[in-house]
């Protein structure tokens, strides 16, 4: 339930009187502005229902002079069930004025932002060296990157320069504070002996997955961006999908100082393009999800002065790194499908063989057109040895469907079933 309290002139009195009786809603006048010329009026009203009502009083002609809208625990008046009953199968979205309240709710001082998405990495570091999924969780659960994602959408469909601006610095710091975290951690294990120096950082499972972007990892991002922006357009509690967008980025970024603690370029560079390109999809996916729901700027941002300028030069150039991340995304992700392809067409042609997972490493900075190592991990389940040829087939195989320079390695797993 909301509350709502109104300032009325008295010259609009009877028009939103007039409103409110003829959508049955119960109203007290309950004090006098200071020159005794208004009245402040409050009512109840079923949270689906705020946006119609206000709606139809802006029709009326009232003027937000004077606009408070509140939480309360419960409400009865003699119409409480019948409004209740009219809205409790009508999705309203937030008002815009409450969208904007309930996401610069979820923004930190900047200073215990950083603290906490400091923490937060170095949580999701100790979980990746140790390849821990239940300690990585954690560092999920306490990073508080939705605040300043959500409020950049909403200050993009809004019109509001100074909180999209705000929003985007914030994450910039955010993300740069968990990758230097990470990296400071990291470096403190390796070096102090805690861990291996030439521990193989592509070994670990939960860093492996992360060494580039992927299909799946765009989707994720994708999806977790417009679930937080719908959500947030909601009465719901947004602490659940704000793990799923820590859960985007935290371990992605203590991986990134994870490797360059351990002087590993490649997945350096690997995890870094994945970040960017989860924060650009978070952010993208939450103001198409918005801006589909209705929500549009007051007045429109216009290039009328120098900050606006900057703002369309940075539109400009998020834009590009966007085409340019989406396009070799894209291309990366059709390798993979080349590459999964020619393995499980290779290994159809063997009986009792078949694949476990299918792993690609690269050898230098470029990978989406550098040489790799394709490994697979495969099963042999009939009698005698596995067969010889699998790699020099797979081989081939990409050698007709691909112009990389391609390695590829078969390893058999044993196996024993019960019988």
């Amino acid at each position: 339930m909301r509350l709502v309290r109104i300032l009325v002139d008295d010259d609009d009195r009877e028009s939103v009187v007039s409103v409110l009786q003829g959508k049955d809603v119960d109203y007290v006048v309950s004090g006098e502005s200071a020159d005794g010329d208004a009245a402040l009026i409050e009512f109840p009203l079923p949270t689906d229902a705020v946006g119609d009502v206000l709606g139809s009083l802006d029709e009326a002609g009232y003027e937000e002079t004077y606009t408070v809208i509140s939480q309360v625990e419960s409400a009865h008046t003699p119409n409480t069930e019948t409004l209740m009953d009219r809205y409790a199968d009508d999705f309203d979205p937030l008002t815009p004025r409450e969208l904007k309240s309930k996401a610069s709710d979820m923004s930190n001082d900047t200073w215990s932002f950083l603290a906490l998405m400091l923490l937060a990495a170095w949580i999701a570091t100790a979980g990746l060296l140790s390849d821990s999924p239940a300690i990585v969780v954690g560092s999920m659960v306490i990073a508080p990157i939705v605040g300043p994602a959500l409020t950049a959408s909403v200050g993009a469909v809004l019109g509001d320069r100074e909180m999209l601006a705000a929003s985007i610095r914030l994450q910039a710091m955010g993300l740069v504070a968990a990758v230097a975290g990470a990296a400071a951690l990291a470096g403190l294990v390796r070096w102090g002996l805690f861990a291996q120096p030439e521990l193989a950082l592509g070994s670990i499972e939960l860093i492996g997955v992360r060494v580039s972007p992927t299909l799946l990892a765009l989707i994720a991002g994708t999806a977790a961006g417009a679930a937080a922006a719908f959500g947030l357009t909601t009465k719901g509690p947004m602490s659940l999908i704000g793990v799923m967008i820590a859960a985007a980025l935290i371990p992605t970024a203590a991986a990134t100082g994870i490797a360059v603690a351990w002087a590993d370029p490649l997945i350096a560079a690997g995890t870094l393009v994945l970040l960017v390109i989860t924060l650009v999809a978070i952010n993208l996916s939450g103001t198409a999800v918005l801006f589909a729901l209705g929500y549009r700027p007051d007045r429109a941002l216009t290039a009328g002065s120098w900050r606006s300028v900057r703002v369309v030069v940075a539109v400009v150039l998020l834009l590009s790194v966007v085409v340019l991340a989406g396009a070799a995304t894209a291309s990366q992700v059709s390798h993979e499908r080349t590459v999964h392809q020619a393995v499980h067409a290779e290994l159809s042609e063997h009986e009792d063989v078949e694949a476990i997972a299918v792993r690609m490493e690269y050898g230098d900075l470029s990978p989406f057109t550098g040489p790799e190592t394709v490994t697979v991990e495969a099963t042999h389940e009939g009698e005698g040895d596995p067969p010889e040829d699998v790699a020099d087939g797979i081989e081939e195989r990409l050698g007709d469907s691909s112009d990389r320079e391609i390695e590829v390695r078969v390893q058999f797993q044993e196996y024993q079933t019960a019988r």
